[in-house]
């Protein structure tokens, strides 16, 4: 196996950079560089030279033998001066030397995967980390990282080995008097399970989490979308006049309210005809958002808005403008009047919607092993054959195995350790 290294802080230049090495050269590396390996998880000062003596720089250097390191391998941190021509001298001199490479990108982490460091779901965890941009955001990712559903979904899977040694007993010993079948409390015991398993797919997904409470402006042209559009999002992000058709395309912008994520849509006004083929063409765009939109702002018609929308009375500086017998908001995009409680009311709608902070997220591919547990299980409660039924429990063993990376494909962990940074 090769020996990986990377920058592992940020790009230069800064007043400190941060190369990482793990793999099986890495004491040869720092006798190379240092002469001499340093004690155990303690900072010495040394100077890296490369493997003609000459000098790169004055810094410290860190040791973590393995396993006990982050990636489960022999693991340095050379922390020299962050200058570009400092880093790119330092990694020059590592992938000089023999068995040593960069790494790709989430490499380290995966090593950490493979060598029992990290399961799937905390490296997952790890990966939403990096992204985070909002408060809770990052409070998940951090429950993620920190193993809550590793520890929930190990529980799990001691209760269906529980189940499971209750059906091996009645296969194996079912000519014995004192094995007389399955007990009663199995079917129960099974269907707490998988109620377990629909109780957490019912909670708020990951998407929502991370591509935010997407929001569409709707109404037909001249409404004053995208005059709320830009309040909304506190940029002038949308053109506005007082041309009919402006907005053909669909806009959209992603910003945080009260550390919760939003996704603003800014869109073409509807109406039954547009005035040329590209605006034709943004409105059938504009019936698309709304139909994935976690909530519509109505702003025509009072009534005719989509199902569930929230009914605007928009542009109330203007004297001509129609108003509504019962809006839920009323507001000037122009004057601020109105916005203060209508982004209030988003922000409390959005965190409904969003996983409790703190609380773990299920991504789409958790989901899916969840729901083929589940399935498992129900099938499990169907039979009255015990072969069949200890033939599901094992699907959905298999399932919860494959939920934390027990079992896995190449191509899942590809995608996965893709998202990581080089260095990470």
């Amino acid at each position: 196996m090769d020996t990986i290294f990377a920058l592992s802080s940020g790009q230069p230049p800064a007043g400190i950079g941060v190369i990482r090495i793990t793999g099986p050269r890495v004491r040869h590396a720092i006798e190379t560089f240092t002469g001499k390996i340093p004690p155990p998880r303690q900072a010495k000062r040394a100077v890296f030279r490369d493997v003609s003596r000459e000098t790169l720089d004055d810094g410290l250097i860190l040791f973590f033998p393995g396993p006990n390191s982050v990636t489960g391998e022999d693991l340095a941190e050379f922390h020299c001066h962050g200058g570009r021509a400092v880093i790119a001298a330092m990694e020059a001199a590592l992938g000089q030397m023999e068995g040593c490479r960069r790494a790709e990108p989430g490499e380290f982490t995966r090593r950490a995967f493979a060598n029992g460091r990290i399961d799937l779901a905390e490296a997952e965890g790890l990966a939403d980390l990096l992204s985070a941009e909002t408060e809770i955001q990052r409070r998940s990712a951090q429950a993620l990282m920190g193993g809550a559903l590793s520890r929930q979904v190990e529980g799990w899977r001691e209760q269906l080995l529980r189940l499971s040694a209750q059906v091996e007993a009645a296969l194996d010993f079912d000519d014995e008097d004192d094995v007389g079948g399955l007990p009663q409390s199995f079917g129960t015991g099974v269907d707490q399970l998988r109620q377990a398993l629909l109780e957490s797919l019912s909670a708020p997904h990951a998407e929502t989490l991370r591509d935010g409470f997407r929001v569409a402006l709707a109404g037909p042209p001249n409404a004053g979308k995208s005059t709320l559009f830009n309040a909304l999002v506190d940029r002038e992000a949308a053109i506005t006049a007082d041309i009919a058709g402006t907005t053909r395309d669909i806009l959209t912008q992603s910003v945080a309210l009260s550390g919760i994520p939003f996704t603003f849509v800014d869109m073409a006004g509807l109406r039954d005809k547009g005035g040329d083929v590209i605006e034709t063409i943004g409105i059938a765009r504009a019936r698309e958002e709304i139909a994935k939109a976690d909530l519509v702002l109505w702003l025509g018609t009072e009534g005719e808005g989509p199902e569930d929308s929230w009914e605007i009375e928009a542009q109330i500086d203007r004297a001509a403008t129609s108003s509504k017998m019962a809006p839920q908001f009323s507001v000037s995009a122009v004057t601020g009047e109105g916005m203060d409680a209508l982004r209030r009311a988003l922000v409390e709608q959005a965190r409904g919607a969003m996983p409790k902070p703190g609380t773990v997220a299920l991504n789409a591919r958790q989901r899916g092993r969840m729901v083929e547990a589940a399935t498992a299980l129900g099938s499990a409660i169907d039979e009255n054959d015990p072969l069949l039924v200890a033939e599901n429990l094992r699907r959905a063993r298999q399932a919860f195995d494959a939920l934390v990376g027990r079992t896995s494909t190449e191509d899942v962990l590809d995608t996965l350790f893709g998202r990581f940074c080089i260095g990470k």
